[in-house]
């Protein structure tokens, strides 16, 4: 932070008047169901974004980041449009949208730094659209609720940033709380915070270090898919979402869809969400092992019902299976690259590196990044 501060000072010729901090997330598990009114179970990571944030008074929004050499300078103006795929279109959506709500701004100098690997699957859109949107609120006084951040944010990523992400990102980087997971039903956003005690256990991180962007991905295909699923079993079940359905009668009903890749990922999204259920039951009797064993279940169904997955994430996995000390281990996020998660002994950690990256080595070509991380807060200001 301190470094920060002093940037801020040298590239702006001024003392930030706040700093905030948001992290990313890993999800637990609980895969692409967020959109289709499921319940997931993610928490925030020690990695994330940090924002140090000043007002100006010649109404200008001056952008810089220690991870980007491109500096943006945008005069106030009453809406703004998508600008590419520039890394500033983010905290500009958040700022667009705030505007659209009819809030007064004045211009700003704004200074961000990030050490989540952009692309892959850490929620590093969230993490800079909520330490955005939280900044504001606090430097304006906009009375804004962290739902309401929450909302806004998901908005933005919906209609200016054109991902049709559901609310688990925004909700997860904001509510986390240190050494729990949240357990967060998507359609009426009722969540509860469950104990998230990993014993003797690490959560070990493996980025594949094959970048993924959502908006050019299969994501909004599938999210198209599971539409087409829903609408063709609404023709005799009275449900909003797929995550409504019982996996017995999905089964029954499954004639309905008339379409086998529709009806694989239909039975991904009911199965993911009854995995949720069974995975918290176990984090609350404490049995690490029972949970681990639902991660590898959930990257197969992600693996070959959803095909989400990858030569990258599959090679982790199947490591991981196979490595004694590690009880559990699945992709995380919308895959296509990404990261894969996994639960490992502590004292095995530092060998299930060393031998992991070996592994991936030899059969993808380069190297993964891997760390550990526990859970913690969400987005706050930094004292």
């Amino acid at each position: 932070m301190e470094k920060l501060k002093e940037e801020f000072e040298k590239r702006f010729g001024e003392q930030p008047q706040q700093v905030f901090f948001c992290p990313g997330r890993v999800n637990l598990i609980g895969e692409h169901i967020d959109y289709n009114g499921g319940r997931v179970l993610p928490c925030a990571i020690s990695k994330g974004t940090w924002l140090a944030v000043s007002k100006n008074r010649d109404k200008i929004f001056r952008f810089q980041s220690l991870n980007f050499s491109d500096a943006v300078e945008l005069h106030l103006q009453q809406s703004y449009s998508k600008t590419g795929k520039a890394w500033y279109k983010y905290p500009l959506g958040i700022i667009n949208e705030l505007l659209q709500k009819e809030f007064s701004l004045s211009g700003l100098h704004l200074l961000f730094y990030g050490n989540l690997p952009v692309g892959a699957g850490l929620s590093s859109s969230a993490s800079i659209e909520i330490v955005t949107a939280f900044a504001l609120n606090e430097l304006f006084g906009l009375k804004l609720n962290k739902l309401d951040i929450v909302l806004l944010s998901k908005k933005t990523e919906n209609e200016f940033i054109g991902v049709n992400c559901g609310i688990m990102d925004q909700f997860a980087v904001a509510f986390a709380e240190k050494n729990k997971a949240i357990l967060l039903n998507c359609d009426t956003l009722e969540y509860e915070q469950i104990h998230f005690g990993l014993d003797d256990y690490e959560l070990v991180i493996i980025n594949t270090n094959k970048p993924r962007t959502l908006a050019d991905s299969k994501y909004n295909e599938r999210f198209t898919e599971c539409g087409r699923a829903l609408k063709a079993l609404k023709k005799e079940l009275t449900v909003n979402n797929l995550c409504e359905i019982q996996i017995e009668t999905f089964q029954q009903k499954k004639h309905l869809i008339g379409d086998e890749i529709l009806a694989k990922r239909a039975l991904h999204v009911i199965a993911e969400n009854f995995r949720v259920e069974e995975a918290v039951k176990h984090l609350q009797n404490r049995d690490l092992k029972k949970f681990g064993e639902l991660m590898f279940s959930s990257h197969d169904s992600l693996r070959y019902l959803y095909e989400v997955s990858g030569a990258e994430l599959d090679t982790i996995v199947e490591f991981s299976k196979n490595f004694d000390g590690c009880i559990g281990a699945r992709m995380t996020g919308a895959g296509f690259g990404g990261c894969a998660i996994a639960l490992v002994k502590k004292e095995r950690v530092d060998e299930f590196r060393r031998a992991l990256s070996s592994f991936y080595q030899k059969k993808i070509g380069y190297l993964p990044e891997i760390f550990s991380s526990t859970a913690e807060n969400g987005v706050g200001e930094v004292s």
